[in-house]
């Protein structure tokens, strides 16, 4: 059964993280989530990227704020400007009154866009602009709008490699990526497999479990859908078994072949230089001045300062052992 620290609520979203992956993940969201700086969620589909994001909102500074989410993925390019930056009545055909967008809703709040890698260009060099503090208008509107949000995008493309082709503007992936949090898919955290199991079962029955050859025939697959795959295997197991005993046999046959020789290291994730990464992009963006840097990046300046002076004396410390 999965242990209640393996297990926690973000925004009525239930989290279960049992794997050191996840973990370091987590520990990282805390100390982002401190901070105003945009963040970019990457990872495959289903691999639990709007948790992460979620996560970022709860723990932070914003938490009882307003917590806006939208799929870019999700809208037609002809509905997308007006449901992020809204209109004015007489906008166009059927606007019979006006409305606020997402921007508007989400004032200091969070506004959660998950795949952003599907935003037409067009679309790209306005978010650009709102996300470095430009004032803008509704469709159809004369006042400048201004917004106080936190924006957190999500992709599960390459935008580098849209950028190298030409799809995405590179200036909008470096603003968006301030830092970058790469959620590993379930394939690589099987620590994380049983657990999550467990807890889908429990929320169909709680008294169902599952057998040995089956946890085994779970750990072995590599799950192409990730988490939401897992979860669609399981209720469909929970439906479909005769007893309490969730079997091998219960699952589906191309998990019931799997072989049980998927056993891979897990990597580990250097947190200190991700924070290092987070200030030194937070002085690049402020052009080296430290209190601005600190107050973005929602630490002192003298924590800042100790911050950059470990650095220095690591630097020193690699080049005598070189």
């Amino acid at each position: 059964m999965v242990s209640a620290s393996e297990t926690e609520s973000f925004l009525g979203m239930a989290a279960v993280v049992a794997s050191r992956p996840m973990r370091e993940i987590l520990d990282l969201v805390r100390r982002v989530a401190q901070t105003s700086i945009t963040v970019l969620i990457g990872g495959e589909s289903g691999s639990g990227k709007e948790i992460i994001a979620r996560a970022l909102h709860h723990y932070s500074l914003r938490a009882s704020k307003p917590w806006v989410d939208v799929s870019c993925a999700a809208l037609p390019d002809n509905l997308i400007e007006s449901e992020l930056f809204g209109y004015e009545k007489g906008a166009f055909s059927g606007a019979d009154s006006g409305k606020p967008g997402l921007f508007e809703l989400a004032s200091q709040g969070t506004l959660f866009l998950d795949e952003i890698g599907e935003l037409e260009p067009r679309m790209q060099v306005k978010l650009l602009r709102v996300l470095d503090g430009v004032p803008y208008y509704r469709l159809g509107g004369v006042r400048k709008i201004s917004v106080d949000v936190r924006v957190i995008a999500a992709t599960n493309r390459d935008l580098q490699v849209m950028v190298d082709a030409g799809h995405f503007r590179g200036d909008l992936y470096h603003r968006v990526g301030q830092i970058t949090i790469q959620v590993p898919p379930l394939r690589e955290r099987i620590e994380d497999i049983v657990p999550l199991a467990n807890h889908f079962l429990r929320l169909h029955n709680a008294e169902l479990f599952l057998s040995d050859t089956a946890k085994e025939a779970l750990c072995a697959y590599r799950w192409p859908g990730n988490i939401r795959e897992l979860r669609n295997v399981i209720t469909r197991a929970a439906v479909l078994s005769r007893g309490l005993e969730i079997r091998r046999t219960d699952l589906p046959a191309d998990i019931q072949n799997s072989q049980y020789s998927v056993v891979r290291p897990e990597p580990a994730r250097d947190l200190d230089g991700m924070e290092r990464q987070m200030i030194l992009q937070a002085l690049a963006d402020t052009k080296g001045h430290h209190q601005r840097a600190a107050d973005q990046l929602g630490i002192s300046r003298r924590t800042l300062s100790r911050k950059l002076k470990s650095y220095a004396l690591e630097e020193v410390r690699q080049s005598y052992a070189s």
